[in-house]
């Protein structure tokens, strides 16, 4: 019997539950454009209005997932083990994870993306590096992986081209926020890498896309449940986005911070809390340690040992970037023009900050993007940013600013004081893993 795209439409407006099949077909005409656009724009309302089971959103992740290719690592010996991260402000976990992990022993193809709304986008940040190319060929990103342990790419036109299309529906028709549609956009994606461990950090707080714990949560149930549900093994952790993560925010400034960090120069921060964490969870998803401790000191000597930094460095000539980079990297990052210190206002503590409102100015410099396809300043952005909790005197720098000119930079100077909130008391500590689901 022929399937009625109007039929799978009222029964999802209705409430009613849709077979794995009836999901498969919606699918395969949205990918040949049988289906029209106000059909699948109806589709998404019902399912936004409606929701679905687990069963039918490992159904709608499978479907689109097999839209187009899904990566065969077959011999590579090496446990196949990825993280996601729903994004936030200063957020550069990935360039750092990725080759712990690798040096580790495990091996990881990680598709990335650009930057989205507030948040900073990996790609652009490795497109801070002269050279190095974020869409390889198949051959090149497969002999990366297999020589460096990681390669961190953008999504190829080939992988769940299905997402593509309804993503871009779902972003003019405001359902873009419904957890089954999110999941499925997400995990389609990760599932066509092939493969056979996940990690997910789900943020909340000001800089994040969900601001409640209970909205985390939602989320983060949903995206284990389905991904496990379709055989790829997953934990998520909850982490706080209340302020910027590392202390710089900006796509080269992010850069030289992941060196610093693989250099162990960011022991004892929020940053080195999260990426410690998540490495370890990657290995204890993947199978590869059997407890927390285990893990948690292979990842130690991955790091302490320099096999982290020499994974990155070996990735970033295999995808084109210099030979050198590692050593010579400040003579490859473009500099901003203009460097202006962000003075405290008054002495106190930092006590609260809009983090969200620190990755917006950050796109007011030129470092993000208002339109797409619109092309970014990677010089630009903040770094040197102090956490809450720091006490300062009057005068006494809290940020540095980094732009294209000197007007921007003391726009830019005086938006920041006022992003953040002063105060006479220390505020209380907040713990930056919330919880861990799975």
């Amino acid at each position: 019997m022929t399937m009625l795209p109007q039929e799978i439409i009222r029964r999802k407006r209705d409430g009613e539950v849709l077979s794995a099949e009836d999901i498969a077909a919606f699918i395969s005409g949205l990918s040949d454009g049988s289906i029209s656009e106000g059909q699948v724009a109806a589709f998404a309302m019902a399912t936004w209005f409606s929701g679905m089971s687990t069963d039918e959103t490992v159904a709608l992740t499978l479907a689109m997932r097999d839209s187009g290719d899904v990566l065969d690592w077959s011999g590579i010996t090496a446990p196949i083990a990825d993280k996601h991260s729903t994004g936030g402000v200063g957020d550069n976990v990935s360039l750092m994870l990725a080759p712990i992990a690798a040096a580790c022993g495990l091996a990881v193809p990680m598709i990335s993306g650009r930057g989205l709304g507030h948040t900073g986008g990996t790609l652009d940040k490795l497109e801070s590096i002269p050279g190095y190319d974020i869409k390889p060929s198949a051959a090149l990103f497969r002999r990366t992986v297999e020589e460096a342990g990681c390669a961190i790419i953008g999504q190829t036109a080939a992988l769940a081209p299905a997402d593509r299309r309804l993503y871009a529906i779902r972003d003019v028709t405001a359902t873009v926020d419904s957890v089954p549609l999110i999941t499925a956009s997400i995990l389609s994606k990760k599932l066509a890498a092939g493969l056979q461990s996940l990690v997910l950090d789900v943020k909340i707080g000001s800089g994040a896309f969900m601001v409640s714990l209970e909205e985390a949560e939602t989320l983060a149930r949903s995206l284990v449940g389905v991904a496990n549900g379709a055989g790829v093994k997953t934990t998520a952790l909850i982490t706080d986005m209340n302020e910027p993560l590392a202390d710089a925010a900006g796509n080269a400034l992010e850069i030289e911070n992941c060196l610093a960090f693989l250099r162990g120069e960011k022991a004892g921060t929020r940053l080195e809390t999260v990426v410690m964490a998540f490495s370890a969870e990657m290995l204890l998803s993947s199978g590869f340690s059997t407890n927390s401790q285990e893990a948690e000191a292979t990842v130690r000597q991955a790091l302490e040992s320099g096999a982290a930094l020499d994974h990155f460095g070996r990735m970033v000539h295999l995808l084109g970037g210099p030979h050198d980079f590692i050593e010579r990297s400040d003579a490859y990052l473009q500099k901003a023009p203009v460097v202006l210190p962000v003075e405290a206002p008054r002495a106190g503590f930092l006590v609260a900050c809009d983090a969200r409102a620190v990755g917006m100015e950050v796109i007011a410099l030129g470092g993000g993007r208002t339109r797409p396809n619109e092309p970014i300043d990677h010089r630009v952005g903040f770094s040197e940013l102090k956490p809450l909790g720091t006490r300062l005197e009057k005068g006494e720098p809290f940020a540095i600013v980094h732009a294209a000119d000197q007007a921007a930079a003391e726009a830019a100077r005086t938006r920041l004081c006022a992003v953040y909130e002063f105060g006479d008391q220390a505020p209380a500590t907040r713990p930056v893993i919330v919880s861990r689901i799975g």
